[in-house]
């Protein structure tokens, strides 16, 4: 059974870089949270600045995907609705501090 998708349970943030429309999207209740990373002891907070506050459905999470030339996405619900939209592979992703996470960047030309 796919995680649970209800609205709010995605935190979005939109980043304008010059041409770039970046959307950085993950799980609501993984903010806030420190996960490992390497094998040195570091760890990275999953941080609202970066991921932002803003509670968002899966439609308004879709849509930004569709714009987006960059995407930083993190957690299950989160990841299984960008494969759900074609964005992701089944199996495309692979994961921080095991959480699942994906980077999508749109080559154009």
């Amino acid at each position: 059974m796919a995680p649970d998708q209800s609205d709010g349970a995605f935190v979005m943030r939109v980043h304008r870089v010059r041409t770039e429309f970046v959307v950085a999207a993950c799980d609501a209740e993984l903010l806030g949270r420190e996960v490992p990373v390497g094998d040195a002891g570091r760890t990275v907070k999953i941080s609202a600045d970066f991921y932002g506050e803003r509670h968002v459905s899966k439609e308004e999470l879709l849509w930004a995907l569709k714009r987006a030339t960059i995407a930083n996405l993190l957690g299950a619900r989160t990841l299984a609705l960008a494969e759900e939209g074609g964005f992701i592979d089944p199996g495309g992703a692979g994961d921080l501090g095991g959480i699942p996470h994906a980077e999508i960047f749109a080559l154009l030309g």
